[in-house]
């Protein structure tokens, strides 16, 4: 089931829901249908008897002038299984980012290249009067030639990142906007932490409105494609960083209720 949405580069929040007629895998993604390598969000949900009901909300604090929203019986070709019970379209809150005026030009140039990402060819690529340097590369080599599996890494000396288009064209486009924030943070904290760089990151990114479990599939995506690389540090830092995305979740829905 495709569904047309005329986004014009809006933010938005639909709330859907859906009805499954049998035990089902359901699949939800949205996309520009302009482009490949677009996905503002991959979603996935079991469905454990026949009659059961899930509301869903599906955050989209940045959009392509145009999307379609995909949602499919991963496991069959058609939607018999399934049936769009409810649908609502509604405007977001505006943003609401405590940080530098530099900060906030860095998020809006990486916002806009994570959604070109898919489409842009590798090289050098500043952000608009010069200030942002991004260097698109094929992917991250060592000094031997070995590819590192980081997506992007942060120059110690000047606000310039290497990213890896082999890894980036993987990712949904909220995964890409989290790891440009944490090597942003990288470069206006001046700091070598990974964990302080993840938190202030992960901040800005869900105080800009992104939805918070595409935050963990940032963390969890890359490390799960490597688990024979991943140790006890790197499973502290993703643990960190999920008890303080619920933390500020918590925070911030305390606030606006009271």
């Amino acid at each position: 089931m495709i569904i047309p949405i005329p986004t014009n580069k809006q933010r938005f929040v639909i709330h859907i829901g859906i009805k499954a007629h049998r035990p089902m895998e359901l699949g939800i993604q949205a996309y520009d249908p302009r482009y490949s390598h677009t996905f503002y969000l991959r979603r996935k949900a079991r469905f454990l008897k026949a009659g059961e009901t899930r509301e869903f909300t599906l955050r989209f604090p940045v959009s392509s002038k145009e999307m379609e929203l995909f949602i499919f019986d991963k496991n069959a070709r058609h939607d018999r299984h399934f049936s769009v019970v409810s649908f609502e379209v509604a405007p977001m809150e505006a943003v609401s980012l405590w940080a530098s005026e530099s900060q906030h030009r860095f998020l809006k140039f990486a916002i806009a290249f994570a959604q070109k990402a898919g489409q842009t060819p590798t090289g050098f690529y500043d952000s608009p009067g010069g200030e942002f340097l991004f260097h698109y590369l094929a992917s991250i080599t060592d000094g031997s030639g070995k590819e590192l599996i980081t997506p992007a890494r942060t120059h110690r000396l000047m606000p310039r990142v290497q990213i890896s288009k082999r890894l980036f064209l993987g990712f949904t486009i909220p995964i890409r906007v989290a790891i440009l924030a944490h090597e942003g943070c990288h470069w206006f904290l001046n700091t070598r932490s990974q964990t302080t760089a993840d938190l202030c990151g992960i901040k800005q990114y869900l105080d800009y409105g992104f939805p918070k479990i595409e935050a963990v599939y940032a963390m969890t995506q890359i490390f799960g494609s490597y688990p024979e690389l991943v140790g006890e540090a790197q499973l502290k830092r993703t643990r960190d960083v999920v008890r303080f995305i619920e933390a500020h979740t918590q925070e911030k829905e305390t606030i606006s209720y009271t």
